[in-house]
């Protein structure tokens, strides 16, 4: 089994937290719906023009681990809602 994580810390053109989490929320509803990942925001919550947003997936093979994170992290750069400037991805093997 592994287990894929990413840390995608994002850019966002908001001036007010709650534009922020308006942005958030279409983000990380329009990549569950269309990727079976978790994904959730984990620090700078009280930041207006910084996200950093945390996705796992978990499958039995690597390579497809590797893929569907970089078809994310692509898909949410398309999205135009945010600008992606920093990513870390860790597998870990169980």
């Amino acid at each position: 089994m592994v287990v894929g994580v990413m840390e995608l810390t994002l850019a966002v053109p908001a001036g007010s937290l709650k534009e922020k989490r308006s942005i958030i929320r279409k983000i990380m509803g329009r990549t569950r719906s269309k990727f079976p990942i978790s994904i959730g925001e984990v620090a700078e919550q009280d930041t207006p023009s910084t996200v950093v947003l945390g996705v796992a997936f978990v499958s039995a093979e690597a390579r497809l681990v590797e893929q569907v994170l970089m078809k994310v992290e692509r898909f949410i750069e398309e999205l135009m809602l945010a600008e992606p400037f920093d990513r870390f991805v860790k597998l870990e093997y169980y």
